[in-house]
């Protein structure tokens, strides 16, 4: 793995950016994690990216999704079938970080998915993001809102 900015919030931020394209994708083509982050890695200014932590979302949230919809879908108002796709992929996202990644504050992670929402998700998604995560947020991170 080549060298990551580290806990840089910028890198984060465009690691999470690009892994939410590539989970995207992964949904819509069923195209494998590791030719998706190849062509990422050869396609894309990465320079500024923490490569760690887009690996990590990337091929950590594939293997998963089915636990990871389990955790969130009772929270939905609608039809998991129902979900945009990139609603879809945050919230994948959003409940891996929750779970998986406990040295991410919840605040941060739901902040950053809203941020996801905002700008690739329809005219007021960020709100359902916000309202799925932090009830999700209650359950999985309640040591955090002691």
């Amino acid at each position: 793995m080549s060298a990551s900015p580290g806990l840089n919030p910028a890198a984060r931020r465009k690691a999470r950016r690009f892994a939410l394209q590539g989970l995207y994708e992964w949904q819509m083509s069923g195209n494998p994690a590791f030719e998706i982050e190849a062509r990422y890695r050869v396609e894309n200014a990465m320079h500024k990216v923490d490569l760690d932590y887009f690996h990590d979302l990337l091929h950590g949230v594939p293997p998963i999704h089915a636990e990871l919809d389990e955790l969130f879908t009772p929270l939905l108002d609608r039809e998991f079938s129902a979900l945009d796709p990139v609603e879809l992929a945050i919230l994948r996202i959003g409940s891996f970080e929750l779970q998986h990644r406990v040295d991410v504050p919840y605040r941060v992670v739901i902040n950053e998915s809203i941020e996801l929402a905002k700008t690739f998700g329809a005219t007021e998604s960020h709100k359902y993001i916000n309202g799925i995560l932090d009830q999700l947020a209650q359950s999985l991170r309640r040591h955090e809102l002691d």
